[in-house]
């Protein structure tokens, strides 16, 4: 086998391959053997035909698809090898020669990653990024957690107030028409979370169990549905329930609920060196983000499209996925939006570009550099996801064994981006030298 790349634009490449006519009769006579059984001859059964009698009959171009189907994959893979280059597409095939005991020729266009140039990468001036962790945080961190713990209250003595949880029954009509999803019974509803139409729940409050009541709203004039857009819509509202949530008190026993610990001042320790170590991590991810950014900007790169459509497609594949996880498929999530995929491709379009722009500009740092992975650095990464997991070192390479490569390849992106920071210069955030005059 013989392969050539010629460079027909700037990100496009031509692969023309040449196959010896020996191998390719190899091919033909696979897909004669994959295909005799299928083919009658007159004085011969189905299947017992030799092959140049069939190809007397038919053709000689009769396995000549098959043949190249057969062949084309391998060689691909091997001339792609052979001449180096970096598909970021799928190939374009065009069958040059073939046949009549010649050389068997075709050839690939396809879009190569493209050739990045870098600007200053060493010795970007970047800002110290610190966050404080406060009391105010601690407490409101535990508040969060009382939140999650409450409670909910049957409520029978007073009427509905802002945050209870409350159940109603509701027909809506716009113009004195019921219409498509305005109706339900025993639905659910928390007073105060902008959930329903702009107007809905407000007036619920002061309503007491059994009361029903007509409630008049407008739909918004960007509401998702066409059809609603600035309609005045009624709705008749009966209230079935009213429930208010009851949060647990701050003591001890609430320290034993919700974490390993006895007491509240040991569990508000616990918290407050957590949210500091959050606060680590944000931080330098923070000053990360920051640099690489710079670095990014000071690098020319043009990105193919079908680079840019591979990851909108990877982030619509995500979206999915998330959306089945919460039991919305991504077919009736464009419907109660009302918007279409190519409006969702349009918005993580930008997304899309600098992460692939982002990810080449690292690759090439890291070329120019001579940035490893080393056999070290996979053994301790394999430590660390065994301590997080918490399972046995050897468990974790046994259920990572495929996904190696991968994770190598992550390995490399942080020692990049480490190497960076190393050659990075931090400076101290300036501070404001204003000062405000409280006598205005």
């Amino acid at each position: 086998m013989k392969a050539t790349a010629e460079k027909t634009d700037k990100n496009a490449v031509r692969l023309t391959v040449e196959i010896d006519a020996k191998e390719f009769d190899k091919s033909i006579q696979k897909a004669y053997m994959k295909n005799r059984k299928h083919i009658t001859i007159p004085g011969f059964r189905k299947g017992k035909a030799p092959r140049k009698l069939i190809e007397q009959f038919y053709g000689e171009a009769i396995f000549y698809e098959d043949a190249a189907n057969d062949i084309i994959p391998s060689t691909y893979e091997a001339a792609v090898k052979e001449t180096g280059i970096e598909p970021v597409s799928q190939p374009e095939f065009d069958i040059v020669q073939i046949g009549n005991g010649e050389n068997f020729i075709y050839t690939a266009d396809v879009t190569v990653k493209p050739e990045v140039e870098l600007g200053q990468y060493k010795g970007i001036e970047i800002e110290r990024v610190e966050y404080d962790v406060t009391d105010e945080d601690v407490e409101e961190h535990i508040e969060q957690a009382r939140e999650q713990n409450a409670r909910l209250i049957s409520v029978e003595d007073r009427p509905v107030k802002e945050g209870d949880y409350v159940t109603i029954d509701y027909k809506g009509t716009i113009d004195g028409e019921e219409f498509e999803g305005g109706s339900a019974e025993n639905a659910s509803l928390e007073i105060g979370s902008n959930t329903f139409i702009p107007g809905f729940e407000e007036q619920i409050v002061d309503m007491n169990i059994g009361e029903e009541k007509d409630i008049k709203v407008t739909f918004p004039d960007d509401y998702h549905v066409e059809d609603f857009k600035g309609k005045e819509a009624v709705f008749s509202i009966k209230l079935n329930d009213i429930k208010e949530k009851e949060l647990p008190e701050l003591d001890d026993e609430f320290a034993k609920d919700v974490s390993e610990f006895d007491t509240l001042d040991e569990y508000r320790a616990d918290v407050s060196e957590k949210l500091k170590e959050l606060a680590q991590k944000n931080m330098k991810a923070e000053m990360e983000n920051n640099l690489i950014q710079k670095i990014v900007d000071n690098a020319n790169v043009d990105i193919p499209d079908s680079m840019v459509d591979s990851e909108i497609d990877r982030n619509l594949t995500e979206f999915d996925f998330t959306l089945r996880y919460q039991g919305l498929s991504l077919e009736q999530y464009l419907t109660f939006t009302g918007t279409s995929i190519d409006d969702i491709r349009a918005q993580y379009k930008e997304q899309a570009y600098n992460t692939v722009k982002m990810r080449l500009v690292l690759e090439k740092i890291c070329d120019v550099e001579g940035i490893e992975v080393e056999d070290d650095d996979l053994e301790q990464e394999f430590e660390r996801m065994s301590e997080q997991y918490g399972r046995d070192v050897e468990d974790i390479k046994k259920d990572f064994e495929s996904n190696v490569e991968y994770i190598k390849e992550n390995l490399k992106v942080q020692k990049t981006v480490d190497f960076l920071m190393d050659n990075a210069i931090i400076v101290d955030r300036e501070k404001d030298s204003s000062v405000e005059d409280t006598d205005k």
